[in-house]
């Protein structure tokens, strides 16, 4: 791994902790009535896909160890371009989806960091 993809991947690691932190003991009405966090997740998400792109350009066979990295960068490129952003689409992938990705990119970083 080239010093370029670690600092993505750090990238992406450090976005997935801010939403977690931002959502901590947070339930879906909550994250409704909070503009501020949504947009706060929702820039994390567009830096995590940002950064997916990134690491796809230096190495595209690297890229294939974040499974569904295509579906992440195509979620973010709809954030950026708000095409109809839907709070519950979102607050899903906050959930069930962003748990397993950082456990990703712990995996992969872990060997780098030793």
């Amino acid at each position: 791994m080239n010093d370029d993809e670690r600092k993505n991947l750090i990238d992406i690691l450090h976005a997935t902790e801010e939403i977690q932190s931002f959502t901590h003991k947070m339930d879906y009405k909550g994250y409704h009535n909070s503009p501020i966090t949504q947009r706060a997740v929702e820039r994390n998400f567009e830096i995590i896909g940002n950064s997916l792109e990134r690491i796809k350009q230096i190495d595209g066979e690297s890229i294939s160890k974040v499974s569904e990295y295509h579906r992440i960068m195509e979620f973010s490129n709809i954030l950026i371009h708000g095409y109809n952003i839907d709070e519950k689409i979102v607050w899903n992938a906050v959930v069930n989806h962003l748990p397993l990705l950082l456990k990703r990119i712990n995996e992969i970083l872990e060997p780098s960091l030793e």
